[in-house]
Formats: C-alpha cells, structure tokens, sequence
C-alpha cells in the first residue's frame, strides 16, 4: 500500500521520513517530491509499506502528527491520473 505524506516540513529528508514510520511496520521506499526546476522539496511525499495493516497503523498513528511546527497530513495515496497534462501550448 501507498500513503501520501502531506505538509512536510522542507527540511526532511528521506531517512527521516523511514525512521518515522518504520516502528509501524516495513518500509519499502520513500520518495520526497521536489520541484523540477529548482530541486527543492515541494512539502509532500510517498511511503510505500509491505502491510496494509501496518499502512492503517501509520496512518492513524501519524495523520496529524506534529514534525517541526507542521502537522503532517497522512492517507492513502490516490491512483495517479494519467490525463496527460501539461499542455500550455502558445497559440499564435
């Protein structure tokens, strides 16, 4: 299962974010979403676990979760759409 970290401080990073929900179960990845083209942190994420026990744990446990000032926003991650997007075609 998939869960959307949201409102992130832009300071965490990676094993941060693993050590946070690791006493909930296993991890299998974690990714931080940066801008494209400054490569900052954009305040949000993905953490992917193996049990979808442990995903409901985690999210209970840390949906509201206070990490430097900012309450983390913790469920799971919606199917990506894959409309295309983009566009922003000039027309002349």
């Amino acid at each position: 299962m998939k869960l959307y970290v949201g409102n992130m401080p832009f300071s965490m990073d990676e094993t941060q974010v693993r050590a946070l929900f690791e006493p909930h179960g296993t991890v299998d990845s974690v990714a931080i979403i940066t801008d494209r083209d400054t490569g900052r942190p954009r305040g949000f994420g993905f953490v992917e676990m193996m049990d979808d026990e442990a995903c409901r744990n985690a999210m209970q446990a840390l949906d509201n979760h206070m990490v430097d000032g900012r309450n983390l926003k913790v469920n799971e991650a919606k199917p990506r759409n894959n409309s295309g997007g983009g566009g922003g075609g000039r027309r002349w």
